[in-house]
């Protein structure tokens, strides 16, 4: 029994920035001189991320910040404990935003099972009780959190997603991605620091998983996943003392585009595909995704959902790949029914995740 990706709803934060707003925040908060804030500024030009969304008002002011402190060097720097507060207080908002956004009718005592991911907050009871508890859910629906596994963690819960629904035809899978990335600014001057600075935002994402189609759907044909030990210091995901940080090396796209094609080739030996005619990339980055068109052969306008969201919206961790994803089923023509489309995504370890769908109209 196939299972089906039917719905797509996503949702952002109130409050929007231009990326030259962000560097001069950040050219604040890091007390820069003027030669540094110059790079700085070239430096976020060069992600080609034109706004990103955020819960704290804070990146868009000069003073009078809400969540930071009011002081030259932004001491006391937040701590864990007041970044997880304020993860708490603004995801259930947002997770419900990216539900009503879904474009169908949800019936919530009719969900059998609520995954949820995320890697930028943490408490219990946590989100996927809040969730059950604001839309009515049955309380017997089955609950599961997917934590800390960053930019891939949404494809561990489409493959679960899609575990359930093989398994017993009659189940109904609601996925709630939510990242609050901007909770996590590092005032730290240092290259990587800089970097993850430049380009990580928020958004939520969530996501029907059936084993009927719906109109516009994408059946789950297979996953496959590959680690390359040779980034484990490349990229990772610490929990500091001040908020949770990211390691994020310019080394990212040399190794993505030395794994990803032998994996794309064993996903297509296993499903016997020899034709991919549809790509929904992670964005992590524009580097990365400029290796993966080397690699893979394809072309900028192939690639164009990926450039699109990282130019609207930033990289929002797990979410991004489900905002590409509904681009792709928004652009869907019934010349594309049983096309075959690759989507795949990066994150600590380094990790390699790939899914083969196939699309429905």
């Amino acid at each position: 029994m196939p299972s089906f990706l039917t719905a797509i709803g996503t949702a952002t934060p109130p409050y929007r920035f231009e990326q030259a707003q962000i560097a001069d925040f950040m050219v604040q908060a890091l007390q820069l001189n003027a030669t540094d804030a110059r790079k700085l500024h070239a430096l976020y030009r060069s992600t080609k991320i034109k706004n990103r969304h955020s819960v704290l008002a804070d990146y868009g002011q000069k003073s009078d910040f809400s969540f930071y402190p009011n002081t030259p060097d932004f001491e006391p720097f937040p701590t864990v404990a007041q970044r997880m507060r304020a993860y708490q207080t603004h995801a259930l908002p947002l997770a419900l935003k990216a539900i009503e956004n879904l474009g169908i009718e949800l019936i919530p005592h009719t969900i059998t099972h609520l995954i949820t991911v995320s890697c930028t907050g943490m408490y219990a009871p946590g989100l996927d009780i809040e969730l059950v508890q604001a839309l009515r859910m049955n309380y017997g629906v089955q609950r599961t959190a997917i934590n800390f596994m960053g930019c891939y963690g949404a494809f561990n819960g489409l493959k679960m997603a899609d575990a359930v629904v093989k398994a017993n035809p009659e189940a109904r899978v609601l996925l709630v991605c939510l990242e609050l990335c901007t909770l996590h600014f590092q005032k730290k001057n240092d290259l990587n620091h800089l970097l993850s600075n430049a380009l990580f935002a928020d958004g939520a994402a969530a996501v029907l998983i059936e084993s009927q189609p719906r109109e516009r759907s994408l059946e789950m044909r297979s996953f496959h996943c590959d680690l390359l030990p040779q980034g484990h210091n490349d990229m990772a995901w610490y929990v500091g003392d001040f908020g949770f940080e990211m390691i994020l090396s310019s080394y990212v796209p040399k190794l993505v585009e030395s794994g990803i094609k032998k994996l794309v080739e064993r996903l297509r030996a296993h499903t016997q595909i020899d034709t991919i005619d549809l790509y929904a990339i992670h964005p992590g980055g524009r580097a990365i995704l400029e290796a993966m068109e080397r690699e893979l052969g394809i072309s900028y306008q192939q690639n164009q959902h990926a450039y699109d969201t990282l130019c609207d919206f930033g990289n929002m961790s797990s979410v991004t790949i489900l905002f590409v994803l509904q681009k792709t089923l928004q652009n869907l023509q019934p010349a594309d029914t049983q096309k075959h489309l690759l989507s795949c995504a990066f994150g600590p370890g380094l990790t390699l995740e790939t899914a083969l769908l196939r699309v429905v109209v």
